[in-house]
Formats: C-alpha cells, sequence, structure tokens
C-alpha cells in the first residue's frame, strides 16, 4: 500500500469545509462526532438497500470524469452507495482533525492488523461491523477516537476490497463543487 498523506487529506477536507461555510460558527467536538455517526448511519441504510457502486464501471467513470468533472455522473454512478457513505465517515473525522489541528500521518501504523480483524468481519453483519464503528466515535472525540475510526473504516474497506483511497478522492473532488454548506443548516 502506497503511504498516506493523511495530514494533507485532513488539510484539504477541512479548507473545503471551511469555504463551504461550515465552520461559520464554533460547533463542540460532541456535535461534529454526531454527524460522523450520521455518515455511519447513511451507510447502513445504503447496505439495506443493496446500494454498491459497480466496479465494472470504474473505467468509464474515470474516463469521463477526468476529462471535467461532473457532479451529474458522479451522482449517476457512486451517489448513496455503500463506498460514499464510507468516505464520508472518513471526510467529517479528517474535516474535525484539521478543525482542531490533530496530527493523523500514523493513522494507519496498525493497518496490518486486518488479519486480526478479518474474522470479525467474517462473523457479523455490516450493520454490526457498523456499530462497532460507531463505538469509536461515541468513545470520546479525540485525535485516537477519530483515528480509530478511520482506521475500521480503512480495514473494512480493505477486507471487502473497496478502494476507500479512491471513494475518498472522488467524493471531494464532488464536495469541492457544491453549494455553500451543501444546501443544509450546518
Amino acid at each position: 500500500m502506497s503511504k498516506i498523506d493523511f495530514n494533507a487529506l485532513r488539510d484539504r477536507a477541512y479548507k473545503c469545509a471551511c469555504d463551504h461555510g461550515f465552520h461559520d460558527t464554533d460547533l463542540s467536538n460532541e456535535h461534529l462526532m454526531m454527524l460522523v455517526i450520521t455518515e455511519i448511519s447513511e451507510a447502513v441504510e445504503a447496505d439495506r438497500k443493496g446500494k454498491q457502486f459497480n466496479n465494472d464501471a470504474k473505467e468509464t467513470y474515470e474516463l469521463v470524469q477526468n476529462v471535467k468533472f461532473c457532479k451529474a455522473i458522479y451522482d449517476n454512478y457512486i451517489k448513496g452507495s455503500i463506498e460514499e457513505e464510507l468516505a464520508d465517515v472518513v471526510i467529517r473525522c479528517l474535516d474535525l482533525a484539521g478543525l482542531r489541528g490533530w496530527d493523523l500521518q500514523d493513522t494507519l501504523d496498525n493497518v496490518d492488523e486486518l488479519n486480526d480483524v478479518s474474522d470479525f468481519f467474517q462473523e457479523h453483519t455490516f450493520t454490526e461491523i457498523a456499530f462497532d464503528i460507531l463505538t469509536g466515535t461515541i468513545i470520546s472525540e479525540s485525535p485516537n477516537s477519530v483515528k480509530g475510526v478511520i482506521l475500521d473504516v480503512w480495514q473494512y474497506c480493505l477486507w471487502k476490497g473497496i478502494d476507500i483511497e479512491w471513494f475518498i478522492e472522488q467524493k471531494m473532488r464532488y464536495n469541492e463543487l457544491r453549494e455553500n454548506k451543501h444546501g443544509k443548516r450546518y
């Protein structure tokens, strides 16, 4: 696996959130972690609906998007998928870390422990796995909690063969084109 610059991803997510008005008011860590939890819930809903990205369409998607990124193409291929929602979980964590200035560079130092968690993934439903990820958001609103959530999502994606780094990139590109607060109140 290539070395991921989590601090650069953190800074990009935070900048996008600032540029789109998400930090115009001071919000608590608990508020921001609750938004992470809502993304986890959206991933569960996507799983319940069977909404997954069609990997066979990835080459076509990239060919079109590399010419000029288009939100309508994103909406058609990725919007509402489990992969998108998991990317949102990570992006929300990155944003919180950016707001608080938390160092995330060593986030995946324990990713090699995937063998230790693969039995857990095989023995549990996606909803149970999402609950396990969710408990990491409830424990505390600290850098280690954020790192733990990102690591859990990353490990799950590795186990499922999901290129979460690619989905994060696509969602960040999409978010950079969206309106202020993405049309929401906060």
